[in-house]
């Protein structure tokens, strides 16, 4: 399987070492609903997951939860609960429309607060070795003192420091010695979760928890790490110094990265509140219709969400369960070239709209059953499920006679 590596900057082939091969995709912070954006990146590591699967591959897949940060702490608050329960009535939503757009649970879903103690030693680590120092019961990641820092996003140091502050950090905090330092512990406040460390009661700071769990529940180097695009920098730049400032290299092998998907050319966030919750679409969707919506775009390429591409992947899913429902067949030879070219276009940089392509242009070609079916022939009802459950969509079907 050919995948672009965002730390290399160029598509070549995904070599895994382990068996099985391991794979940690940054999860929600579970304190509102989960829009397209979501949706979208989560689709695209699944179909990966799924495409190693019929290749025959094991796959030992993570995805975290950040049960604890600002912004669930800040949500909490504001409705006057308690943020465990945020995260629990959060989560359990999220999971319940992940499912109904057909992405399969990974093999572990652990929360940050279940590892804090883990976190506490990793970062009495780096402060050992250091890479850290403390301040007022804060502790930050000294970035100065790594020297591949930025290496994974390649942007200057002035472009760093500005989406540093976007993202809501603080780069004129006088406590640091440089502005691109970054929180690995702080203080909590009054009404805030707290947990005991060496440098007073406080709570873990975002990117060390995704270090501490990547490699935790997979090993200290991991086959396949990714998530949106808008991680690469702080987040998962900030994961690689954490890792490889203790000795490990390298701690990811391969990264990929999904783009954002927009709505009227800008970017769906929370923050902005432009957003298409997958609860909303599901009301009137069914879910193999929205996940066939996704797989017409490529992981890669930003997108804006349009309305009418629902109606269009509707028509489409009602072809391949026409075919189905028909009586449909293909020769052998003819299915077995229908599935060499289905897996010939996953295996090329995931264009998961080309293998949709192969399945319409299959589709086209399906024999009906008032033809003479041949002893060698494979019925439709059982190809054309079997692909598209690789990318996730189901095709329940009823067939004619039955």
């Amino acid at each position: 399987m050919l995948l672009y590596d965002t730390a290399t900057r160029d598509v070549h082939g995904f070599e895994p070492a382990g068996d099985p091969i391991s794979l940690y995709v940054c999860g929600i912070t579970p304190y509102d609903a989960a829009h397209l954006g979501h949706a979208f990146t989560y689709h695209v590591f699944d179909v990966i997951t799924r495409r190693l699967h019929r290749a025959g591959r094991r796959v030992r897949s993570v995805r975290n939860i950040t049960d604890v940060d600002d912004d669930i702490l800040r949500t909490a608050r504001r409705r006057g609960m308690d943020f465990r329960m945020l995260a629990a009535e959060q989560v359990s939503r999220f999971d319940r429309e992940m499912n109904a757009v057909g992405i399969m649970p990974p093999s572990s879903t652990p929360p940050a607060t279940d590892h804090v103690a883990e976190m506490v030693r990793w970062i009495a680590d780096l402060e050992r070795l250091g890479f850290a120092y403390a301040r007022d019961g804060w502790v930050y990641f000294e970035v100065t003192r790594f020297d591949r820092y930025g290496s994974l996003s390649r942007l200057s140091r002035e472009q760093m420091i500005a989406l540093s502050r976007d993202g809501g950090a603080d780069p004129d905090d006088p406590r640091k010695r440089d502005p691109l330092d970054f929180v690995l512990w702080q203080p909590s406040l009054e009404d805030e979760p707290r947990w005991p460390s060496p440098w007073g009661d406080g709570r873990p700071g975002w990117h060390i928890e995704c270090s501490v769990l990547a490699t935790g529940q997979l090993g200290p180097t991991v086959d396949l790490h990714g998530g949106g695009d808008d991680l690469i920098y702080p987040h998962h730049e900030s994961e690689i110094a954490q890792v490889e400032a203790t000795g490990v290299h390298p701690f990811v092998r391969h990264w990929v990265h999904v783009a954002m998907v927009r709505l009227d050319g800008v970017k769906m966030s929370k923050s902005l509140g432009n957003l298409v919750f997958v609860g909303d679409l599901l009301r009137s969707t069914p879910g193999a219709v929205v996940r066939l919506m996704l797989g017409q775009h490529h992981y890669r390429s930003a997108w804006d969400y349009q309305a009418g591409e629902l109606p269009a992947a509707e028509a489409r899913h009602r072809r391949y369960q026409d075919c189905v429902a028909g009586g449909g067949w293909f020769e052998a030879g003819q299915a077995r070239l229908i599935e060499r070219d289905f897996d010939d276009r996953l295996d090329d940089d995931l264009d998961t709209a080309g293998a949709l392509a192969v399945i319409d242009a299959a589709v086209g070609e399906c024999s009906s059953a008032s033809r003479l079916r041949p002893a060698q022939s494979i019925a439709a009802e059982m190809l054309l499920p079997r692909l598209l459950a690789v990318l996730g969509v189901e095709l329940p079907v009823v067939v004619a006679g039955s």
